[in-house]
This record gives C-alpha cells, sequence and structure tokens, in this order.
C-alpha cells in the first residue's frame, strides 16, 4: 500500500476523497505517512463526486476511497457519472481477504463485477507484487483515450503483503495523444471554407483536452462562428465577437438555435450529440453537412453517421486545422455579422422585477456580480437548465456541470472538491432545493475542514423539472415539496451545520446577499447559502426539437435573414 501511495502521490494527486473501514486500513496506514491529504466526506457517493468536481477543476486524476461492501455500491452513481462525461477518476474500495470471498463474508459484494458497465476498467489486486503495476494501468487507462473513471478493489490480505518498490525508478505510464490523419484535415478544412454559413461545435472534448486556445485560433483563422454544448461551456469565451450561442431542445439560446438551422456545415469536436442537445434527429440534421472530431474512433457515427470523421486528440487536431487554414485565401462572409444580428434580436429577458421572483433574474444577478474567474457548478433540474440558458461563461473549467447522467446531490460536494483543488478561487454551487436535499450532510465536511463556497439555492419548493414535464400528462402529482410555512428551512438547517445562510425574497435583494454570501464565506472560511425563493410554477423554455422550443414568457420576433 506504501507503493501504492507513491504511485499516487507521483500522478499528481494531493488530496484524496473518502471515509475508512475495516477493510481498507492497511491504505490508510500508508496513506498517514504521505503528504497526501484526506477528507472524510459523510457518504461515498458524495466522496466520489468531490473527486469528480477535483479532477474536473484540474484535468487530473481525481480519487476516492471507501470500504468493503456497501461503500463500493455508494459510489457506483459517482462512477457512472465520470463515465458518462469522461472525467479522469480512481475509486478503491478495501475487500474481505482473499479465502473469505466465496464464503458470504461480511460486507464482501463482488463490487469489480457491478462496476465494470460503469467504468474503463475495474480490477481486484489479487498479489502483493501487482500492487504498483496496476496502480500504474489504473491511471493510464483513467486518462487515455476517451477519459474515465476506474475501480481497483483490495483483498486486505492482499493490502497487507509486501511488493518490491523503487520510487526513482518509477514514473507515469505514457499517455497516447492521438493524431489526426492530414488527408482528413485538409477535407475537414476544404469543406469548412466552401461553406456560406459554417459553425464550429464545441463539447466536453474540447476542455478535457486542453484545447481552448487552439478552438479560438481556428475560428479567428478561418472566421467561423463558435457554438458550444453543454459540457462545453467555457471553451469559448462568450462575449468573443464570434461566439453563436448554444443549439439545444433544453439548454440553448434562442439565437444559439436559429444560428443553427441557418447553418449549412457544422464542425463537432468533442461532442456526442448528446439527445437532449440535439432533440429530433431530422430536424437537426436537416441539408447541413456534419465533420465530427473525436479521440474515440468508436463515437464517429454512434448517432449518427458524420459526412467526415476525423479521429484524433482536439488539441493536435485543431491545430493542424488552423495550420492548413491559412494556407488557404481568406474569403469574405457576412454570415457572422447574421449570427450577431440574431444574438442581438433573439435574446430572452431576464430584467424582470416580479415578485415572487422570476428566475432568469437570478442568473442575470449572478452574471453582473460574479467576476469570468469564477468557478461555478450545477447538477440537474430546471434550474441547470435556466443557467445553461443565461449564465455567461469566458473561461474552461469554469462551468462545472453533470450533463450525462444528471445526478441530483452532486453540485455541492463536487464544490467541496473544487475548492480542495484551488483554495484561492471563488467557487459557487447553483443548486435547486431539492438536489441540495439529496447530499446536504456534505455541507459537514466543508464546515469541519474550513473548506468556504457559496451556494445560491433557486428554490421553488418543487421537483421542477418533472412538475413542468407533467403538464402533457394534465398532472401535478407527487412533485410538490412545500409544507407548512415552506418546507425546509434551509437557513436553520445551514446554521445547525455551523453555517451561515440568508433568505431572499424580492429580485432588488439578490446582489447584496450575493456579496453578503461572498464576504461572509471568506471570513468564515465556510459555506454560506443564498437561498432565492422563486415563482413556483416558472416554466424553462423546452421543446422536441430545434426548431419547436416553446417559450413561456414573451420574446422578440425573428429578424428576417436579409437583416
Amino acid at each position: 500500500m506504501e507503493a501504492a501511495v507513491a504511485v499516487m502521490a507521483s500522478e499528481g494527486v494531493d488530496t484524496v476523497f473518502g471515509i475508512p473501514g475495516a477493510a481498507i486500513l492497511p491504505l490508510y496506514a500508508a496513506l498517514l505517512k504521505s503528504d497526501i491529504k484526506h477528507i472524510t466526506v459523510r457518504h461515498e457517493e458524495g466522496g466520489t463526486h468531490a473527486a469528480d468536481g477535483w479532477s474536473r477543476a484540474t484535468g487530473k486524476v481525481g480519487v476516492c476511497i471507501g470500504t468493503s461492501g456497501p461503500a463500493g455500491t455508494n459510489m457506483i452513481t459517482g462512477l457512472y457519472t465520470a463515465l458518462a462525461d469522461s472525467i479522469p477518476m480512481i475509486c478503491i474500495t478495501g475487500q474481505a481477504a482473499r479465502a473469505k470471498l466465496h464464503q458470504e463474508a461480511f460486507q464482501a459484494v463482488d463490487i469489480v463485477e457491478i462496476a465494470k458497465p460503469v467504468t474503463k476498467w475495474a480490477v481486484q489486486l489479487k498479489e502483493p507484487g501487482q500492487a504498483p503495476w496496476v496502480f500504474r494501468e489504473a491511471f493510464r487507462i483513467a486518462q487515455s483515450g476517451r477519459p474515465g473513471p476506474v475501480l481497483i478493489d483490495l483483498p486486505i490480505d492482499v493490502q497487507k503483503g509486501l511488493c518490491r518498490y523503487d520510487a526513482e525508478l518509477d514514473a507515469p505510464l505514457p499517455i497516447d495523444v492521438p493524431q489526426p490523419h492530414p488527408a482528413r484535415v485538409r477535407a475537414a478544412v476544404e469543406l469548412l471554407a466552401g461553406a456560406e454559413r459554417p459553425l464550429i461545435l464545441a463539447g466536453g472534448g474540447v476542455i478535457i483536452a486542453d484545447a481552448a486556445g487552439e478552438l479560438r485560433a481556428l475560428a479567428e483563422a478561418m472566421n467561423v462562428p463558435v457554438q458550444v454544448t453543454l459540457m462545453g461551456k467555457g471553451a469559448f469565451p462568450e462575449n468573443h465577437e464570434l461566439f453563436a450561442g448554444m443549439a439545444g431542445i433544453q439548454t440553448q439560446t434562442r439565437w444559439g438555435n436559429q444560428a443553427f438551422l441557418e447553418s449549412d456545415v457544422v464542425l463537432a469536436v468533442g461532442a456526442r450529440f448528446g439527445d437532449r442537445h440535439t432533440g429530433d434527429l431530422d430536424i437537426y440534421r436537416g441539408d447541413r453537412k456534419f465533420i465530427h472530431v473525436d479521440i474515440e474512433p468508436t463515437q464517429l457515427g454512434k448517432v449518427f453517421e458524420p459526412d467526415l470523421g476525423i479521429v484524433g486528440h482536439a488539441r493536435p487536431t485543431l491545430s493542424a486545422m488552423t495550420t492548413a487554414a491559412r494556407s488557404l485565401t481568406p474569403q469574405g462572409s457576412s454570415w457572422p455579422s447574421r449570427v450577431a444580428s440574431l444574438r442581438g434580436s433573439l435574446a430572452r429577458r431576464d430584467d424582470f422585477d416580479d415578485v415572487p421572483i422570476k428566475p432568469p433574474r437570478v442568473y442575470r444577478e449572478i452574471n453582473e456580480h460574479y467576476g469570468e474567474d469564477t468557478t461555478f457548478v450545477t447538477a440537474i433540474g430546471l434550474y441547470q437548465i435556466w443557467s445553461g440558458q443565461f449564465q455567461h461563461t469566458y473561461l474552461p473549467r469554469r462551468y462545472l456541470v453533470c450533463g450525462q447522467a444528471g445526478p441530483l446531490g452532486w453540485e455541492v460536494p463536487a464544490a467541496l472538491g473544487v475548492k480542495c483543488a484551488f483554495p484561492s478561487r471563488r467557487v459557487v454551487a447553483v443548486a435547486g432545493d431539492y438536489s441540495f436535499q439529496f447530499l446536504m450532510e456534505e455541507i459537514a465536511v466543508a464546515a469541519q475542514y474550513n473548506i468556504p463556497f457559496v451556494i445560491v439555492m433557486v428554490n421553488n419548493e418543487y421537483l421542477g423539472l418533472i412538475r413542468q414535464a407533467e403538464l402533457p400528462y394534465d398532472m401535478n402529482y407527487a412533485v410538490d415539496l412545500h409544507y407548512g410555512e415552506g418546507g425546509i428551512d434551509h437557513v436553520k438547517l445551514m446554521e445547525a451545520f455551523g453555517c451561515a445562510a440568508r433568505r431572499v425574497e424580492q429580485p432588488g435583494d439578490i446582489r447584496a446577499a450575493l456579496a453578503w454570501a461572498d464576504d461572509e464565506s471568506e471570513r468564515t472560511s465556510l459555506p454560506v447559502l443564498v437561498e432565492i425563493m422563486v415563482e413556483r410554477e416558472a416554466n424553462a423554455a423546452m421543446g422536441a426539437s430545434l426548431d419547436a422550443v416553446k417559450e413561456f414568457e414573451p420574446v422578440p420576433e425573428l429578424a428576417p435573414a436579409g437583416d
């Protein structure tokens, strides 16, 4: 186990999240002798989400540790989340002694078989001599190709064993960076250059590859507007003149959908064409051509067959495309100005003064109060959809969201992990009331270890997204969380953890509450909550296809294509 801990340290792990138990104590004995900091969480799922947040913020492999039995099964949701969003993470579980595995020993479960569908690799350490090699391979697999999680199961008798290990002779295994085929790069650039209305679609893979600079260089070299997916928010600055919004059927901008519908060629980089992005595929595909760049070959053609596929790491692929583009004669185009006109004419209102507070007003205040370097963390629900529609993002790894799996409760432990990675960075978790309640026990962890961040709760006292989804069924069933004077008193709840909180019911009070929370969190080194009570049955704009998004608030009319 000392060898395993030395491997973790050399791979850049400085903080791990976990809960000790009898079957994992030999590993903890080795951790005690190391410089790695251990954060004791309150639930193993919370530990996985904290390691996930740490990984998303740093780009390195996050680590979560638990004992045998239910510790591992509690990690499954976190493993699934990391796999779905391509996040490199290692979960380590204790296990009964090898001789007891077939005898239904206490807390002995076949976690390897359970974890296989939600990991890139799930393995049980069989011999002490394999320890440094299995851990090295786990880090290599987690980071290679499309990144993802690994589970390592450690029988306690193996943990107690000895192995030969010399840290001075050891180093991380090499990570492949697939280079694109030059002919395909040239074909892609020519297809983009020959288009009248091209778009670049930046997915989460651009951020994972640390390729935001290369993306911007290509867009500027070819004068091509750039859209982002929800996972790609931050890959391209939203105040750039070539920013083209976000297309989708839930998290989207009106002008982003219209720009996409008017496009004729789309270069998608590190995007998986998720169903909440595409909606109806016939409308999404239309008559436009698609170029799909991905590091994982089997992603190409998974949702629909592109006109041109390129296998390659996003950074060298975008760099090669920029080099090829600079050899072409620039063509003048009115397309970027058309996209700009859509941005100016198809915005949604966010300046409401209504009471109860309309949710878009919350995000207006967030945008105006927080700086570009703030890291936002959000999970799943109407509040996430409003966040995707209204929140502005300018830098990579500053907008973290669990995109595909969508586990409720993700934002608080993930924010904790981000703050552990970057103690000096301002971190804000945007949460719904129901999601907050899923893993609110992790507030105690932040309080115990003096990990400060701000939580902005958008509270409608509903399972809001499901309430809206029930509208076509003509029902409002099993989704109402209101009781008594307003359900859970989240202010008192935070005070029970030793933390401060404030409830806001007037739109004009939001900004002052955010400023107070920033100051209070910094002063106390604790998490602080701003609970904003919003219109209970407000709906988010969404629909079945890009051309059929239903708006629930008055919006400007579409500008004619010639304007």
